[in-house]
């Protein structure tokens, strides 16, 4: 940093320092003033410059006072004597000299004398306007003459020291202002996370209903859950349905089941129908479905049930046995949940390994299939029997082909004879439709609800009848066939169900009589003459010998009274 000096100061009393303003700190800033030589008869290079002087200073009052105080200033051009003093300060150059003449020539604010003037200017300490940005003064020193400015603490902005605790209290704000926005923040996110949660439930809510509207699969909407006020609707829609009547070849016995195919609701079902289901036959007269299968044939069979379930049935597949066996071994075994063991027939002793195992997902060649679609278990009822059959036929239609030629191709494999009104096209290109709907699980099985009499029920069947097939049941008059009363004496449970089957395949209508106290005779009664006729069939059907018959008072409403005894020896029904 550069010295600086003031102006008079001790030892510098040669020079003339001038101020020049004052800096940011107030202090006042001063130059040394370039020494000025007198005009002499010897050249001198320096006489030739002008003197130069300096313009009006606001401060001119406080400069006089500093010419006044100032030590007497020396002229280093003259030896070094003392320079002439002019009195006051005069701005504008019009001070009389101490000789007595005035200064005629004007005021130079350069510090030039007008031309013919001779001698030396006054030197006049005089205050220019404030240079900002230039260090003060040093404080040990002090210029003389200078009257010191006296700064005072409120003159000046200072900046707040902070408090001990400040520091702890604007961490804390931060603290609280960060959380508070955290929180703020995990209140808008969980925000959105549930309208966004909100609005994926609604879609899927939305597109389930939709699904299961289209597919007729909604409750209160779909065909099965329609009520008394739908039944045209159900009425109205497309359904191919063909009867399969399986004829087991070496057991005897036949199996019937309905294959409906519903195009409206591309849903499909297999109903099985029971062999006690009362018909009338071409003649007139009552008779089961199974009397009505092995005495009428395809097309009677056919016509006696589109009476009773008020269907149109397409056609008639006589599936036996043998042609079963080699269907199941056509589409590659099936998989069944078994409900029993099913011994094997070929066994030729006993204890030996069942050929159907029970269990879940069974597989099934086509000689297991068969055996278990027909087993029957000792005192079991024939719908049990007939469910099995039901069970063999959804696992043939799952494995079937669902392209129509491929399926064609495979009842053609068959090689057997089909009934003229089905053609093996016609029956390849509907296995080929319920197929495709039994692989997305739109194939079911219901079992056609059938009374002890054979006939159906109207609220019973209704679910059935009505919704799936589309129909009203209709079955025959009570009063055209003989209604049996049978009581069960042979002390044998399963001889009651046994003798309903017999009798309903013989036409006849079927009362439960109860079980009565065991007795080693059977018998047969009947109450009004017109009546014996009737009774000695009935024996006749039961095998019980005529001496059996014998008039008396029947049971109930009952045309003829049947007590089984433990001579009854029940048939294959």
């Amino acid at each position: 940093m550069n010295d600086r000096y003031d102006a008079g100061s001790a030892g510098y009393g040669a020079d003339q320092y001038e101020l020049v303003g004052y800096d940011e700190y107030g202090q006042p800033v001063y130059r040394q003033v370039p020494t000025q030589q007198t005009q002499q008869q010897t050249y001198d290079p320096y006489t030739q410059q002008h003197q130069q002087g300096y313009g009006y200073d606001p401060y001119a009052q406080q400069g006089q006072q500093q010419a006044q105080q100032s030590p007497p200033a020396y002229d280093y051009g003259t030896g070094g004597q003392p320079a002439p003093d002019y009195g006051s300060y005069d701005p504008y150059g019009t001070a009389t000299h101490p000789g007595g003449a005035a200064q005629g020539a004007p005021y130079d604010p350069y510090g030039q004398t007008a031309a013919g003037t001779t001698g030396r200017q006054p030197r006049v300490a005089e205050q220019t306007a404030h240079i900002p940005q230039q260090a003060g003064p040093d404080h040990d020193q002090e210029t003389p003459g200078e009257p010191q400015r006296d700064y005072h603490t409120e003159q000046f902005a200072f900046v707040e020291e902070p408090d001990a605790n400040s520091e702890d209290v604007i961490d804390w704000l931060k603290f609280t202002e960060n959380r508070t926005e955290r929180r703020e923040e995990a209140r808008r996110r969980a925000r959105g996370r549930f309208v966004a949660l909100g609005v994926v439930l609604a879609l899927v809510v939305a597109g389930g209903v939709g699904y299961l509207w289209y597919a007729g699969k909604l409750p209160g909407l779909s065909s099965e859950d329609s009520k008394a006020g739908t039944a045209t609707a159900a009425g109205a829609q497309k359904r191919d349905v063909i009867v399969v009547h399986l004829h087991d070849t070496k057991g005897g016995g036949t199996s019937t089941a309905l294959l409906v195919d519903n195009t409206t609701t591309e849903r499909g079902t297999t109903v099985l129908v029971p062999n006690s289901l009362a018909l009338t036959s071409d003649d007139g007269t009552t008779t089961t479905l199974a009397k009505s299968v092995e005495d009428d044939g395809s097309d009677g069979t056919r016509d006696a049930l589109d009476t009773v379930l008020g269907t149109d049935i397409e056609g008639t597949w006589r599936l036996d046995t043998p042609y079963l066996q080699n269907l199941v071994d056509l589409v590659g075994n099936i998989d069944v949940d078994t409900d029993a063991e099913v011994p094997d027939p070929a066994a030729k002793k006993k204890g030996e390994a069942p050929l159907v195992n029970k269990g879940r997902d069974q597989t099934l060649s086509g000689k297991m299939a068969v055996a278990y679609a027909t087993y029957r278990a000792p005192g079991e009822a024939q719908n049990a029997q007939l469910e099995r059959f039901g069970q063999v036929m959804q696992g043939v239609l799952r494995k079937m082909s669902s392209d129509p030629q491929a399926a064609t191709t495979t009842i053609q494999t068959l090689a057997q004879i089909l009934d003229p009104s089905l053609t093996d096209k016609d029956l390849g290109t509907f296995l080929a439709g319920l197929s495709d709907l039994a692989k997305g699980g739109d194939v079911k099985t219901d079992l056609l609800p059938v009374q002890n009499d054979g006939t159906l029920s109207a609220q019973a069947s209704a679910r059935v009848v009505k919704n799936v097939l589309g129909g009203t049941a209709k079955s025959p008059d009570k009063d055209a066939a003989v209604s049996v009363s049978v009581q069960n004496a042979t002390g044998v449970k399963d001889n009651t169900e046994k003798a309903r089957v017999v009798l309903l395949n013989g036409g006849f209508t079927f009362l439960e009589g109860g079980t009565g106290t065991a007795r080693p005779t059977s018998r047969v009664v009947y109450a009004d003459a017109a009546d014996k006729a009737n009774a000695a069939e009935v024996a006749k059907t039961l095998g019980l010998s005529a001496g059996s018959v014998t008039k008396g008072k029947t049971s109930g409403s009952a045309d003829v009274s049947v007590v089984l005894g433990q001579d009854y020896e029940p048939s294959s029904g």
